[in-house]
């Protein structure tokens, strides 16, 4: 099924448009908000005063980078959620006058569907499959059996992978978010410099984080910051070796209990190199397929909700202008 497709990306902090045509993803747009640095954090009244800024020259900017008129744009698919609501009010009701204005439909895409087809944009894994989903606010395991047909295997019971990568280097003095320079630190770092806990290492499918977050800051608190700075890349290869460890012996684990022969990581976490790097391995010791996003395409995009978007009009999946965004699953 052939279809323009516009999406729209606003479920956080990133304001997102990026045109789908029959031969692909001709644009992406990313408008990134750094108000938030000086925080340390997402401030969500910001997140959403600045999605209101700057999605209009968003998508506009994405339909001038594919060469495409609005006119041509045969469906819209939006972020509905989960997400901040302010964030994804201004995504979703961007997305509805838009579509109204135009009489073209809508199509509402969950944000954690998303990411796990992020991996269809450039390739075209086989179902059944096992997804490890990390990012900033989630950590899961997903047994995509079908389209659309999922079973959750395991999540985070407390905080996400790159929620305890992005407090843990806060600690560590680095900028917000810590962990693209906590990924660029460890690659020449000691993996063995401590050995952090690594939680329910031995217990199901779920992850839990929140006491690797706590060991980091006691082990921490008595060191100087010039002892911090001379050990800065040991630190961050070892969190980087506590976190990635659990995540794959749990994605292992995952594999031996569904019997699969396909695996895929999705969200931001898995543009992290040691990541790439164990999930290759286990692929190559188990005789797996491993499917991993363009680095591009990890964090909050709007490539990855227009192939959704995609997948689902190709089965008949369109929405109302009654569609209401949702905060969380």
């Amino acid at each position: 099924m052939g279809m323009n497709i516009l999406g729209i990306e606003s479920s956080c902090d990133d304001t997102s448009a990026a045109v789908l045509t029959n031969e692909g993803i001709q644009s992406n747009v990313i408008a990134s908000q750094s108000i938030h640095v000086k925080f340390g954090g997402v401030v969500p009244e910001l997140a959403s005063r600045a999605h209101q800024k700057t999605i209009s020259q968003t998508v506009e900017q994405a339909l001038e980078e594919a060469d495409t008129s609005i006119d041509e744009i045969e469906a819209i698919a939006v972020t509905q959620g989960p997400g901040l609501m302010g964030s994804l009010l201004v995504g979703v009701c961007f997305a509805k006058g838009l579509a109204l204005s135009r009489g073209i439909p809508v199509i509402g895409v969950n944000h954690m569907d998303a990411h796990i087809y992020a991996n269809f944009i450039d390739e075209t894994p086989e179902f059944p499959f096992v997804c490890l989903t990390v990012s900033g606010g989630h950590t899961q395991l997903v047994h995509a059996k079908a389209p659309f047909g999922h079973e959750i295997l395991g999540q985070t019971r407390d905080d996400a992978a790159g929620e305890a990568f992005d407090k843990i280097g806060k600690i560590m003095g680095l900028p917000y978010p810590a962990g693209p320079h906590m990924d660029h630190l460890a690659q020449t770092g000691n993996r063995s410099f401590h050995k952090f806990p690594q939680a329910l290492l031995k217990e199901g499918l779920d992850f839990s984080f929140s006491g690797l977050k706590t060991s980091a800051l006691y082990f921490l608190q008595d060191k100087s910051e010039d002892w911090i700075k001379a050990h800065l890349n040991d630190l961050c290869a070892s969190i980087s070796e506590a976190i990635t460890g659990v995540l794959v012996h749990k994605l292992k684990r995952a594999v031996k209990q569904t019997g699969v022969k396909t695996i895929a990581l999705a969200g931001g976490v898995s543009a992290n190199s040691m990541l790439r790097e164990k999930s290759e391995h286990l692929a190559a010791e188990s005789g797996l397929t491993l499917h991993v996003p363009n680095p591009g395409y990890c964090t909050d995009n709007a490539a990855m909700i227009a192939i959704t978007g995609k997948m689902k009009a190709e089965s008949g999946q369109f929405d109302s202008l009654a569609m209401r965004p949702f905060a969380s699953l």
